[in-house]
């Protein structure tokens, strides 16, 4: 699409808009740029004559019921999200893999990234982490591999990806959405118009149903991922043999033998979970549909390393091991570092931006596991009321807000947790009421633990 003459008003001046408006402006666009931050043009659309645009680039910090939409709406304006804005100003003939979950999609992404960095091609690993979408899609590269946010889905519309993977769909950004079904809907508009493949969790109806809806292109194809042995147009585990039949001409009697979960072991201590091998198989599933070969695969996972902040062992002192978990910001997420661990064993520090989360469920889940929970966030009533409920012998401390937060519940954690003890830093919640993100959590808590005196 041409940019040339056209009036772009960007809203956001993040990451997202920041790359928005160097795009349109290469491409021969206006823009005016909205943002409180002073950073923009403006701070407020209403000292705009919203008559006057052509188009609107939302950032994922303005949601669809924030004023500045509802009034670019209100005025008959195209609203594109971040993701959207990236295809309409994309290289054409570049194919793309879309990633989106709950949890678990930045390990997949980058899982993609490390198989078709091996099988020799030149891949932009991109979305919520790294080089932003809107820069990569104007770059010259074999694949383009994008974690996509519910945020980020939900302003998109013409997004053509050669494969898409939807991992799981729990309760997460309610508030944003104004209700679960509003996240799923958006969710689900991942499978639009892919061409190749629709890869799910075999066991989950709800996106399999997703799938089943999706508007594709013609000869697209569904491909479930198990954890046990696939059947026909799946990838699944045979033996500790990661196998794909989908994308294999014998696929009607046997599978394609594509790695083994052993390949994964570097990545853990112990077994390695479940939902690291389902992530593997998904990833597989992508890069299959992108044309990699069965080595690649293999190769990929053997050489990838997980991003920080993702179940990190930070240090092991006196028996007892510091876990960094800092980007489980939902219970999902937490439920996966959880998995494993032995009954009383886990002091839990968790706590944050609870974006409306349900914790009834998690929590009934970890009862067993925790010994103690150190609670961090500014306000800790959604987690500490439902501790309350459905685990009422575990001790809670709370740890007060202030520029030492961090170090003072690391401090408390050391002062219960016992030899074989794990202290799991994995908040089930955002980190903007006290961190800049979920990496400046991280390295508080890194940092925290590593100034502990043996």
């Amino acid at each position: 699409m041409t940019l040339i003459g056209k009036r772009v008003l960007v809203l956001g001046m993040g990451v997202a808009g920041t790359s928005a408006r160097a795009a349109a402006l290469e491409l021969g666009a206006a823009v005016t740029t909205v943002d409180v931050s002073g950073n923009a043009d403006v701070t407020d659309v209403s000292d705009l004559d919203l008559a006057q645009f052509d188009v609107v680039m939302a950032s994922p910090g303005f949601s669809p019921h924030s004023a500045a939409v509802v009034a670019c709406q209100d005025a008959g304006l195209e609203i594109w999200s971040e993701m959207e804005f990236a295809w309409r100003v994309r290289r054409e003939g570049i194919p793309w893999v879309l990633i989106t979950g709950t949890n678990g999609k930045t390990t997949t992404t980058q899982m993609v990234g490390a198989i078709a960095s091996a099988g020799g091609m030149d891949v932009a690993v991109c979305g919520n982490m790294g080089v932003p979408v809107i820069t990569a899609a104007r770059e010259s590269h074999d694949l383009i591999a994008v974690e996509i946010a519910s945020l980020q889905l939900h302003f998109s519309s013409t997004i053509a990806p050669l494969a898409a993977v939807a991992l799981n769909v729990e309760d997460d950004h309610t508030d944003w959405h104004g209700g679960i079904e509003n996240y799923r809907a958006a969710k689900a508009r991942v499978y639009r118009n892919v061409e190749i493949a629709c890869v799910y969790p075999a066991h989950d109806e709800r996106i399999e149903a997703m799938v089943a809806d999706a508007e594709v292109q013609e000869g697209c194809r569904a491909i479930g991922v198990t954890l046990g042995a696939p059947t026909i147009s799946q990838f699944g585990v045979v033996d500790g043999v990661l196998c794909d039949r989908a994308f294999t001409d014998k696929r009607r009697t046997e599978a394609l033998e594509l790695g083994h979960v052993a390949d994964l072991q570097h990545l853990v201590t112990g077994h390695v979970p479940p939902y690291l091998i389902f992530n593997a198989l998904c990833a597989a599933a992508l890069a299959r549909a992108a044309g990699l070969p069965a080595s690649a695969v293999r190769d990929g996972l053997r050489g990838f390393t997980l991003d920080a902040h993702r179940t990190a062992t930070v240090r092991e002192l006196g028996g007892v091991t510091y876990v960094d978990d800092s980007k489980a910001t939902n219970a999902h997420a937490v439920l996966a570092a959880f998995g494993g661990r032995k009954d009383r064993s886990v002091v839990w520090i968790a706590g944050g931006l609870a974006k409306n989360q349900d914790f009834n469920d998690l929590v009934r889940s970890l009862a067993s596991r925790l010994r103690e929970v150190v609670l961090i966030g500014i306000d800790p009533e959604p987690l500490r009321a439902v501790l309350a409920k459905h685990a009422a012998d575990i001790p809670v401390t709370r740890v007060e807000p202030g520029d030492t937060v961090m170090a003072r519940a690391v401090a408390a954690a050391r002062d219960v947790a016992q030899s074989g003890d794990t202290v799991l830093l994995s908040p089930a919640c955002a980190s903007m009421d006290q961190f800049r993100s979920y990496a400046d959590r991280g390295e508080a808590f890194a940092d925290a633990v590593g100034a502990l005196e043996s």
